[in-house]
Formats: C-alpha cells, structure tokens, sequence
C-alpha cells in the first residue's frame, strides 16, 4: 500500500505541535485553572469501525462521498472530574445547495445529523506531546 497523499513528516507534526502548545495551550490551561488534555487516542479497531458504521449508513441515504468533521469539544464539570477537553468525530455528506454568499473555495460539506458522530476517545493526563 502507498502511503497517503496528505501525510506529513514526523518533523511537521512536531512543529506544528509546538506551534499549538506555544500559541494556545497556556492560555487554555490559564483560563481553566488547570493543564487541560491536548491529545485523544481512538484505536484503530475502533476508528475502521466508526468509518464503516458511516460508509454503510451513508450509502443507505445515497450519499455518494461521505466524510468526517472533527470538532474540538469540552465535558461538562461535575463534582469529580474538571471540564476537559475532547473531540468529537462528526459524519459529513455533499451539501444539496450552495450557501449564498460563501466563498467558491469553501468545502461543500454539511454535516449529516441522520448519522451519531463518534466520542469517548482517551487522553493522556498530563498530556503525551508529539
């Protein structure tokens, strides 16, 4: 198998880490009050899953080129355990109409709310840095 297009090298993801730990993770842990998870780990047993649960759901509706929105997220606090932060995996399919107004280079994607999107992923504490 040829390794995919959009892969990156280990030192891009490096940099890109300290990029992000530089320019938000203090911020965030200042505003929490505490170090909060900037890492989730999904296996990939759980992932293939996931991928497929949506192919099968999506070619049921007759979404021909389904995809995935990850969005960042945060549980709620409760009395034993903090508001952490998370991700969540959110199934997309091909927009039926253009939005007026919306630049032509904007991916033509909705989310597709017929589908439940993917969660409970682990994260290490303190967070593991790529």
């Amino acid at each position: 198998m040829e390794k995919p297009k959009k892969c990156i090298s280990v030192e891009k993801a490096k940099a890109l880490q300290i990029k992000w730990k530089e320019s938000r993770a203090k911020d965030i842990d200042l505003a929490q009050g505490y170090q909060d998870t900037r890492e989730f780990w999904y296996s990939v047993e759980e992932l293939q899953e996931y991928l497929n649960y949506v192919k099968e759901r999506s070619s049921e509706q007759g979404v021909k080129d389904p995809g995935i929105r990850i969005y960042f997220g945060a549980y709620p606090k409760s009395s034993t355990r903090k508001s952490y932060a998370t991700v969540f995996l959110a199934p997309t399919k091909e927009r039926s109409a253009p939005i007026e107004g919306e630049d032509e280079t904007s991916i033509n994607l909705d989310n597709n709310y017929e589908i439940d999107p993917l969660n409970e992923s682990s994260g290490g504490m303190p967070p593991v840095t790529y």
